[in-house]
């Protein structure tokens, strides 16, 4: 019986995780460059302590990942607004180190560095900072990243790739520090870069409020069964130690 009460408290903890990953979620539905966390749960089984070797299956609390889809792609004309087409991220270089993320809302500082929209520099495949020619005029961006000011290539947007299923941490929103070190894409058949295009969250609002639904009524019913068990579990003992 006891064990009937574990099983609806694991399920408990992994339906408030998901729960806080859906409201997390949600809070980033117009977030751009955000990418959707999902939880991947996984069943443990535990033998108990009795004559019948009896097998009682948990609920892990889950796994964290990132949902992997590109989001909808926004055409806003700003020549400093850059998305990319495939899987790949834009690095920056931030207080807590390199950050990669997909939010290429960039601009350009009086020192012909090319920032992010809060500031951290933006890399080149390289890992260094793109200094631009203030007076070179506007950017010019093919889909290849190189960066051109009238007739000169003066830089590269760097695209890099990590294993993100090693692990990860978010910052500031969209942007992500990972476990595995970060490595330029070198081969750009599938990736590429749009100018004046923005990658939207590919957060989908409908499927959230679902789910929340959904988790808001599975926690429900658990917590019915739990106070149903916990019941019978005080019946028990009252019978067993002759109260009743």
């Amino acid at each position: 019986m006891q064990s009937g009460l574990y099983v609806s408290l694991s399920s408990q903890m992994a339906l408030e995780k998901r729960l806080n990953t859906i409201a997390d979620n949600m809070a980033n539905v117009n977030t751009t460059g955000f990418r959707a966390t999902e939880v991947k749960f996984d069943e443990m089984v535990a033998n108990t302590k009795n004559k019948l070797n009896t097998k009682v299956a948990f609920v892990s609390q889950g796994n964290d990942y990132l949902n992997e889809g590109n989001g909808e792609l926004q055409h806003t004309g700003n020549m400093l607004d850059f998305a990319i087409k495939g899987d790949a991220w834009f690095s920056l270089d931030t207080p807590a180190g390199r950050v990669l993320t997909r939010d290429g809302r960039f601009t350009i500082k009086e020192t012909g560095e090319l920032v992010s929209i809060r500031g951290y520099p933006v890399l080149d495949a390289g890992g260094a900072p793109i200094q631009l020619n203030t007076k070179g005029g506007e950017p010019a961006v093919g889909t290849d990243g190189i960066i051109y000011q009238g007739d000169r290539q003066v830089a590269s947007l760097g695209l890099f790739e990590a294993d993100i299923s090693k692990g990860y941490l978010r910052y500031e929103n969209s942007g992500i520090m990972t476990t595995d070190q970060p490595r330029a894409v070198v081969d750009r058949f599938n990736v590429g870069v749009e100018q004046g295009y923005l990658e939207n969250s590919n957060v989908n609002a409908m499927r959230e409020i679902t789910q929340l639904i959904e988790v808001n009524r599975a926690f429900e019913s658990v917590s019915s069964l739990m106070r149903d068990s916990e019941d019978s579990f005080k019946e028990a003992v009252q019978t067993l130690g002759g109260s009743r």
